[in-house]
């Protein structure tokens, strides 16, 4: 048997972490046994549509290396992948499903339609006549399509690959509505003749699905279809008591890749979200995810979400670039800083690789470089060195004129130079580039040394500001 499993959202906004990890999940389960991963559309709550939601999800999927074997714009059937395409269809086995006794037309309006909450459909239209249901239809009068319930004190019952075995009595099933009056079926109806008609073999989804598996399965059962096997996920929680929401902030894919986050990092952290490996490895490639992922390691337990930890590894992968890789990924984020197009971006790298855990920090590390202007003369001072602005004047008084009479812009010369005007000062080396650095940046903290700060600005720049710092140290 050939595994197939689906990954079928609501175009109703963004990509949810949670959402993303089903996918992920259903992704890597089909890869890892040699199966298909299919995608769906489930757009039957047109009220819930947002428009280019669509193009949300399958940008998402391409970003995070999620290929799909069949779906929309892949189609290996004539039939289509988006539900709200596929009215007929659901039409056609609701009015099956009927004449099996699984599900019965229904004519109430407004509060005899109740569904959920502490007030069942009484079933009512259950009991209407086979004459009185033809002859209503013939009216053209309004109607939905219900599921039967038994009226037993039986139970459906299933086993869950994570969960193990989950039963709900029917007593505490509704009649639920399987078509609505518009001839849109919902997802209780859609989803059961969609698995079986594109043959998925196993159901992955959140476990707030456990409970209603059990009325999906009557329907398979209604039909004399094979069941699927179902594996139902752990939440994905902001902390111990709040479930991960938009409301709180930073739940999509989109969110995290604009505050500079890596695609195959946010996939690889989503993945150990309710998942281990056995090698128990942190870091890992879509290939060795799909070579590990097993059900086996699958957590029941609900997953927290750790921001701190997403960093953490995000950190690394950017550790692991190369300058060009570095320069493609965190270009858009340079380019919207203020050295943007003024400095050299492969100077820059290397200087920020080691530094940067996420790429929205780039700004805040290289904005100092266009800030130049007045700065406190306390910076100059440095307890464990001992320095202080009258030593920062003597030394740069002493190593301004032979940077200007530099001929060519080497740091390793640059660097010479200045450990030769430390000693000709009587000063350490240590003291003499740290006055240069605070001279020439106005910072504390940069993201490189003295002499790669010089490199970074040029020679013309590098005097003009020692000359300006000299000026700030003068006047003091």
């Amino acid at each position: 048997m050939e595994v197939r499993t689906r990954f079928a959202p609501s175009p109703t906004g963004f990509m949810h972490i949670g959402n993303l990890r089903t996918a992920l999940y259903a992704y890597l389960f089909a890869k890892a046994n040699g199966g298909k991963f299919i995608v769906r559309i489930e757009d039957t709550d047109q009220g819930r549509y947002v428009e280019g939601a669509v193009d949300v999800i399958f940008n998402t999927l391409k970003q995070a290396g999620i290929d799909y074997d069949e779906g929309p714009g892949k189609e290996a059937s004539p039939d289509s992948y988006v539900q709200s395409e596929r009215k007929a269809i659901y039409k056609k086995y609701a009015e099956e499903l009927i004449r099996r006794g699984g599900a019965y037309y229904c004519f109430c309006k407004g509060r005899d339609m109740t569904d959920g909450g502490t007030v069942k459909y009484d079933k009512r239209c259950y009991r209407l006549s086979k004459e009185e249901v033809e002859a209503r239809l013939a009216r053209g009068e309004s109607y939905v399509v219900r599921q039967n319930i038994p009226e037993t004190d039986g139970v459906s019952s299933y086993t869950d690959l994570v969960y193990g075995e989950i039963s709900v009595a029917y007593k505490d099933m509704e009649d639920a509505v399987l078509l609505k009056s518009d001839g849109m079926p919902t997802y209780n109806f859609a989803n059961v003749v969609d698995d079986h008609l594109m043959g998925i073999t196993h159901v992955i989804r959140g476990n707030e699905y456990l409970s209603s598996t059990p009325k999906y399965n009557l329907i398979y059962d209604a039909f004399g279809w094979e069941r699927p096997q179902y594996i139902h996920l752990p939440p994905i929680m902001k902390d111990k008591e709040r479930k991960l929401s938009k409301r709180y902030g930073d739940a999509n894919f989109d969110d995290f890749v604009k505050k500079g986050y890596l695609p195959e990092a946010i996939v690889n952290y989503i993945a150990l979200l309710g998942w281990s490996p056995k090698n128990n490895e942190e870091m890992l490639s879509m290939d060795e995810l799909i070579r590990l992922f097993s059900v086996d390691g699958v957590c029941i337990s609900p997953a927290i979400f750790d921001e701190a930890k997403l960093r953490w590894l995000n950190g690394n992968y950017i550790k692991k670039m190369t300058v060009p890789e570095f320069i493609k990924a965190a270009k858009p984020f340079l380019d919207a800083s203020k050295v943007g197009g003024k400095y050299n971006y492969e100077l820059l790298a290397p200087l920020l690789i080691p530094r940067v855990e996420i790429l929205s920090e780039i700004p805040s590390l290289v904005d100092f470089l266009e800030e130049y202007g007045p700065f406190d003369l306390s910076l100059f001072d440095h307890q464990k060195m001992k320095t202080n602005a009258a030593l920062a004047k003597t030394a740069i008084e002493k190593a301004l004129p032979a940077i200007e009479q530099m001929q060519i812009w080497d740091m390793t010369e640059l660097h010479d130079l200045l450990v030769r005007e430390a000693e000709a000062a009587g000063m350490k080396k240590g003291q003499m580039l740290w006055s240069f650095r605070i001279a020439i940046t106005g910072r504390a903290s940069t993201p490189g040394g003295a002499t790669e700060m010089a490199e970074l600005l040029g020679k013309d720049e590098t005097v003009r500001r020692l000359k300006f710092a000299l000026d700030l140290l003068e006047n003091a």
